[in-house]
């Protein structure tokens, strides 16, 4: 049976620019977020202006987050680590705005996440970021050159904020497994961390019992990964 080629991928984007009419943001607020209001103008392939928009965006001082697969080889399947998060967004979710009508417990599995600061803003300061919260969120110790990129980093809500996900991965030993860190936020006390198959942790996000965007992701890049990149020495 002769296969059919596929056709060229054209993801050529329309000549459309952004431009910047006035920042009109409000005092940055002392807490974790702050609002960038902008005047935007939009300037069209034809030469022509749309009308003067506000567009409202969220900052916060660190933007970007490292997302962690730590995975180990057990009867010939591959586990991975999931950690329990409570949200309070979605625990104060509005049942009336869901179509649905259901609430929200707020309770999320997730692979380990979290936020790379300021100072680690290179490739190097990704893998140190996502070394600490291997630790503090899972409690495993690594060598820098144990991480490796899992895949781009990608825009998980880039209609509101710009931040990325960068996503790695690792081969780990559950025998070196200790307490994890913390970061001293009250969200992480009494948190859970999990091994489970790769394979039954598919099933779940098919299922929606894991419901983490970022982490079905990263769990469909870590099943696509070939395996001998998992061996270790």
């Amino acid at each position: 049976m002769s296969s059919v080629p596929a056709p060229d991928l054209d993801l050529s984007f329309p000549e459309l620019e952004l431009e910047l009419v006035e920042d009109v943001s409000p005092p940055i607020p002392a807490g974790f977020l702050g609002l960038i209001r902008r005047k935007l103008r939009l300037r069209y392939p034809d030469g022509t202006r749309s009308a003067p928009f506000v567009y409202d965006e969220l900052d916060r001082r660190a933007i970007d987050a490292v997302v962690i697969a730590a995975h180990f080889q057990r009867d010939g399947q591959r586990w991975v680590y999931l950690r329990s998060a409570l949200r309070p967004p979605l625990r104060f979710r509005d049942p009336a705005r869901s179509p649905t009508g259901a609430g929200e417990s707020g309770a999320l599995w997730e692979l380990p996440a979290g936020l790379i600061e300021p100072g680690e803003q290179s490739e190097r300061g990704v893998l140190e970021a996502g070394r600490r919260e291997l630790w503090e969120e899972l409690g495993f110790r690594a060598q820098l050159g144990e991480l490796q990129a899992l895949g781009p980093p990608t825009w998980p809500c880039p209609g509101v904020m710009c931040e990325r996900h960068f996503f790695v991965q690792l081969e780990v030993r559950p025998e070196e497994r200790g307490e994890p860190a913390l970061d001293g936020s009250a969200l992480e006390r009494f948190g859970r961390v999990i091994a489970l198959p790769l394979a039954d942790a598919l099933a779940a996000c098919r299922s929606g019992r894991i419901q983490d965007a970022k982490t079905e992701l990263g769990l469909r890049r870590l099943a696509d990964t070939p395996s001998i990149a998992f061996e270790r020495g």
